[in-house]
């Protein structure tokens, strides 16, 4: 089993903190891991003195006074396409989700084991003929892999065909940490090996999808094992250009299998949240632009906490509606507008609408944001 916790002196892991922060504040690209590292440990005075580089590298890609968001809707793939009773047909939901100011909609998980081959591209036939103009970013890698699998063609021919259905983008969720004994872990047995994520994301950048990049932690994963993750996903980017923002996510330990019992079953410390997300503004500089704070599962004041170490994105609204149905893990969590406000009010920015590839959104899609309180 891999260990979280390492032991380390606590005299010399202070001195290595600062002298790995001496040398970040100097030149972020030629930092060796074990810095990094270091950095990951890092408390008290090192904390701030990491999470207010993190910032000022935040405010030098983006702009500095904003925090960004996209207004959507999160389905789940087996709820939209079970046909229930009890749940509206997915052009319903989609088009309520136009009506009350989406420009995104965000579909994932698998469809049902007995649906027709070609259920994940009617599906998205049936997104886009319900709101054309509305983003539809839809379908995990897993999900990419079993819908071409269903339909006996390659990955890339299921890439182009979805795409020209309708897919903008694809969710670079199921990432968790890219490393096969950790997946291995965490499922309990054999997961899909690394190499098929990666197929799957370079193969939808290679078609012309943009994606998001993720990196799940707090479980069994080790401070080197995230290093080596974000350094992975840096090595894509440059290959590909093709993440949109890179988003970092506890491990919520109601989600965590029986078999992680004492192990990946311990709320994630705001200390390591705020060190993992001012490290990943740090050392993918110059890669990505945007980093999202999950705030879905964050509470509210290290949310905060982490939009003043780095981050400048806080992902999606999450609307509500007469006919909102479950959203896995997900479900009845909404931040609405005056929250969105709020927060922005009390880290001193002011909230910008953008759509899902970080661009301007349209007049008539702009939702009303009333004035920050300073």
């Amino acid at each position: 089993m891999v260990l979280r916790e390492w032991a380390r002196d606590a005299h010399a892991a202070v001195d290595e903190a600062r002298e790995a922060l001496r040398h970040v504040a100097d030149d972020p690209a030629s930092m060796t891991d074990d810095e990094w590292v270091a950095l990951l440990g890092a408390s008290g005075p090192e904390l701030e003195a990491l999470c207010a580089l993190a910032d000022s590298a935040r405010r030098e890609v983006t702009d500095p006074d904003t925090v960004t968001f996209v207004v959507n809707r999160n389905l789940d793939t087996a709820v939209v396409s079970a046909g229930r009773d009890d749940v509206p047909p997915v052009e319903a939901l989609v088009e309520e989700a136009w009506r009350l100011g989406a420009t995104e909609v965000c579909m994932q998980g698998p469809v049902p084991a007995g649906a027709p081959a070609d259920e994940y591209l009617r599906l998205i036939e049936r997104v886009h003929g319900a709101a054309p103009d509305l983003h539809l970013h839809a379908f995990r890698p897993p999900e990419v892999r079993d819908a071409a699998n269903r339909m006996g063609i390659p990955i890339p021919d299921f890439l182009r065909a979805a795409r020209d259905a309708g897919l903008g983008s694809v969710p670079g969720t199921a990432a968790q940490i890219l490393d096969d004994e950790v997946r291995s872990l965490l499922a309990g047995g054999r997961a899909p090996a690394v190499g098929e994520w990666i197929e799957v994301i370079e193969a939808a950048h290679a078609v012309g999808l943009f994606s998001t990049a993720t990196m799940l932690y707090g479980h069994v994963e080790t401070p080197r094992h995230q290093i080596a993750h974000l350094r992975l996903l840096v090595e894509i980017q440059s290959r590909t250009g093709g993440f949109s923002e890179l988003i970092v996510m506890p491990m919520i330990p109601a989600n965590a299998g029986p078999h992680l019992d004492g192990v990946a079953t311990a709320t994630v410390s705001e200390r390591e949240t705020r060190a993992v997300h001012a490290v990943a503004r740090l050392l993918t500089l110059g890669h990505f632009d945007h980093l999202q704070v999950a705030w879905t599962k964050l509470d509210r004041d290290v949310v905060e906490q982490v939009l003043r170490g780095g981050v400048d994105d806080i992902g999606g609204l999450l609307l509500d509606g007469e006919l909102m149905p479950e959203a896995g893990q997900e479900a009845d969590r909404v931040l609405d507008v005056d929250e969105l406000v709020d927060i922005a009010a009390c880290i001193g920015r002011t909230p910008r609408q953008r759509t899902t590839a970080h661009a301007d959104p349209p007049a008539d899609r702009l939702v009303s944001i009333p004035q920050v309180r300073r």
